[in-house]
């Protein structure tokens, strides 16, 4: 299944990843954030935002962790 902007962030907490080995590329494909913000009861750019933070915090993430090599492909 796809993996929410809010799954990403539990995610992301320190003691949920083991950090012994990261790997050097990851890449996420981005697609459904219209979809979500519609079932929502959003607006669809309510979902491209979201999708704006989501890429920021995958961004920031690889930095802290020493990922090399992030490939992002986003789809509205």
């Amino acid at each position: 299944g796809n993996l929410s902007f809010d799954s990403f962030q539990r995610l992301n907490r320190p003691h949920t990843i083991m950090q012994k080995r990261m790997p050097k590329h990851v890449a996420i494909i981005m697609d459904g954030n219209g979809r979500w913000a519609k079932k929502k009861g959003k607006i669809r750019t309510f979902g491209h935002k979201a999708g704006v933070e989501s890429v920021r915090a995958a961004v920031r993430y690889a930095r802290e962790n020493g990922i090399e090599s992030l490939t992002l492909f986003a789809f509205s």
